[in-house]
């Protein structure tokens, strides 16, 4: 029998961000502790600040009935001279049953002891209890509390638990609430709990009592009173997915309202402003014309015709947010921009200090700009480093962490150094993510590409490498970045060549690890088949820009009609060459083809390999052409025959071919 199942755990407001974080987990642990109780169905999950749902309009009130099979030792071993032995007996009182009601079965071949028996069903009221206490406990938020005299903690405490199947309260107990038929609507409608006659009298009542239940409602709601805000003021709201997300799962009942603040206030950075009003209040900031404006967006949860009072509120509490960060930028500005104190603080233990690092970053970025010429002065780059962490002494990012680099450039203009410099310093520390913005010059790029460089070799200089999933300073978003900004400057760096010259200048470590995490990460960084990377990998090349551009280049044949026809004859290529030492030169004389296959294929073969190519795709494609000429010599030609001359002849012209394949990837690495 099917019947509506209703689980609410109700609790006090649930922080948004670890429950955001839980949330794809929340459905997948509930679901797999479902199917091992045998009630596995169909149901959805809601959420609000103050409680958990889950909703099943279908539900089993008892489980399957089902049969359980045992098998025992086989029969020759369970009984001796027609008596049973220990094995026998064993398994008798397993099954529960007298020896008599043990019967027989084949198992692998072999005649073995067998008992079967019917298991009825559990009701489901039975489960429940169990079931939703090892939910709500397997849920993963981060930090937890305990209260009252409650041993076990949870991410807040639990007021009230309410499960209804069909209409029928079942009873549950979690962290000392047992169930009622009772649940709670918006404070502002009603403080104390509502009584329930059944499912549809829940969500009514949630609905009249001020709750709307389903997050994409309360999202859709926010989106709507936006636009309304955007049509009548003629402004824009600036949507943040993640702050949006966040002000779904603080609100029961959302509306969006329109507050400003003193125009005063927009002498400082936009930066400082949005930062106030995302990371401490929640507001949306608001622009006209791309501008930002003296005004924001609040999404308020409150339950009232008149939401006077909620804006004036919230204008009130932003208003000092905001005349702290003038203060500190007046102050700022005031002081200059220098890196005067950062000989004080410590980088980390065995590498100085930040202004040691500075001195560190100089001579790598130095090193670069030989290498890349970059069209840029030198003496700007100096600069630009320099000055890279000097906001690290300002009072606006003591205060506000997040606006490292972004400060540095606004005081940098201020204190009259070029755009360049200016750039170079909002973005060094670009990019900052797998989606994020690049360095949009190269001696953004250099910059760049200094500090995490420095910060990559100093921490394996100090042993200080990433290990499982603890990475504190980031290393392996560094090599990420690296990739990205070779890529997208077209700037090569060999990370054996270029990268040992540069760690030479620190404390000597074993290299070779460096080296490891460095192609460990390209390998985690090519959204392709691995074995593409591999075999890049396998052909010698550590060229991070030459390295990108032949995994695309393979990636792409891999993939192309006919790959797999191809591969097969190149593999038996790799096959005959593989004790050949590729390093060397393969001569071929022409002079002791004896086969007409061998001499058209050397012909082809020599037509492809002085070719120039816009690209590897396009080289490639080429060698991978010659399938037919190779096929046909495979067909014709005898490889191995006693003539040693000749066999080695034949086997050079064989490994000329994959030596130019080897060029771009070992490509009998490719899984297909």
């Amino acid at each position: 029998m099917l019947k509506p199942l209703l689980i609410e755990i109700g609790v006090e407001e649930l922080p948004a961000v670890p429950l955001l974080k839980e949330l794809k987990n929340i459905e997948k642990k509930y679901a797999a502790i479902l199917e091992k109780n045998a009630l596995l169905g169909e149901f959805e999950f809601y959420y609000t600040p103050r409680r958990l749902v889950m909703w099943h309009r279908e539900f089993k009130t008892s489980q399957d009935d089902s049969v359980e099979e045992f098998f025992g030792a086989p029969v020759a071993v369970a009984f001796k001279d027609g008596e049973p032995t220990p094995a026998a007996n064993g398994f008798a009182k397993k099954c529960g049953v007298s020896l008599g009601e043990i019967g027989r079965g084949e198992k692998g071949g072999k005649e073995v002891l067998y008992y079967k028996k019917d298991v009825k069903g559990k009701n489901s009221t039975e489960l429940l209890s169990g079931i939703i206490n090892e939910w709500i406990k397997s849920l993963e938020f981060g930090k937890s509390m305990r209260w009252g005299s409650n041993s076990e903690s949870f991410i807040r405490p639990v007021r009230w638990v309410n499960v209804l199947l069909g209409d029928e309260l079942v009873d549950v107990e979690l962290f000392g609430v047992k169930s009622s038929k009772e649940t709670y609507v918006h404070r502002i409608a009603k403080f104390g709990a509502s009584s329930i006659s059944g499912a549809k009298d829940y969500f009514d009542t949630l609905r009249d009592g001020g709750v709307t239940l389903f997050a994409e409602d309360r999202m859709v709601k926010i989106l709507n009173d936006f636009k309304a805000i955007e049509t009548k003021h003629n402004l824009t709201v600036e949507l943040d997915d993640e702050l949006l997300d966040e002000v779904v799962a603080i609100t029961e009942n959302p509306t969006a309202l329109l507050g400003s603040f003193d125009e005063d206030f927009l002498r400082l950075p936009p930066e400082v402003i949005i930062s106030s009003m995302k990371e401490h209040q929640r507001y949306f900031p608001v622009f006209k014309d791309g501008k930002l404006q003296n005004k924001f967006v609040v999404v308020s949860n409150a339950l009232t015709d008149d939401f006077t009072k909620v804006v004036e509120g919230n204008e009130k509490v932003l208003r000092p947010r905001l005349a702290d960060g003038l203060f500190f930028w007046d102050n700022d500005l005031k002081n200059g921009l220098s890196t005067d104190g950062l000989e004080k603080v410590t980088f980390f233990k065995g590498l100085g200090t930040v202004l040691d690092k500075i001195e560190r970053e100089k001579i790598i970025a130095n090193k670069l700009f030989e290498l890349y010429t970059p069209d840029a002065d030198k003496t700007e780059l100096d600069k630009a480093i320099t000055l890279a962490k000097a906001d690290l002494m300002s009072e606006m990012v003591y205060e506000f962490t997040d606006l490292q680099g972004i400060m540095g450039s606004y005081y940098a203009l201020k204190a009259g150094y070029s755009q360049d410099v200016a750039t170079a310093i909002r973005e060094q520390y670009l990019p900052d993510g797998e989606d994020s913005d690049l360095p949009s010059t190269k001696m953004s790029a250099i910059v760049a590409m200094s500090i995490k460089l420095d910060t990559l070799v100093a921490m394996f200089s100090v042993n200080q490498i990433p290990t499982g999933s603890r990475d504190p300073f980031a290393l392996r978003r560094a090599v990420n970045g690296l990739i990205r900004i070779t890529a997208e400057h077209n700037l090569e760096f060999d990370i054996v060549k270029t990268l040992k010259e540069l760690a030479s200048s620190y404390n000597e470590f074993e290299f070779s690890k460096l080296e490891s995490f460095f192609l460990e990460r390209v390998k985690q960084y090519y959204k392709v088949n691995p074995s593409i990377v591999e075999a890049v990998l396998a052909s010698g090349e550590r060229e991070l820009l030459a390295m990108g551009k032949k995994i695309q280049a393979l990636d792409t044949m891999v993939n192309s009609d006919g790959f797999a026809e191809s591969f097969s004859t190149f593999k038996r290529v790799a096959n005959i060459t593989k004790d050949m030492d590729m390093s060397k030169d393969m001569i071929v004389d022409h002079e002791l083809f004896e086969e007409e296959a061998e001499k058209v294929l050397h012909v082809r073969y020599i037509e492809v390999s002085t070719c120039r190519y816009n690209s590897y795709e396009e080289e490639l494609d080429a060698l991978l052409g010659l399938k037919p000429e190779l096929d046909k010599f495979f067909d014709d030609v005898m490889v191995n025959v006693e003539d040693v001359t000749v066999k080695n002849n034949r086997k050079s012209l064989v490994a000329s071919i994959y030596k130019s394949i080897l060029k771009i990837a070992d490509i009998k690495e490719v899984s297909i």
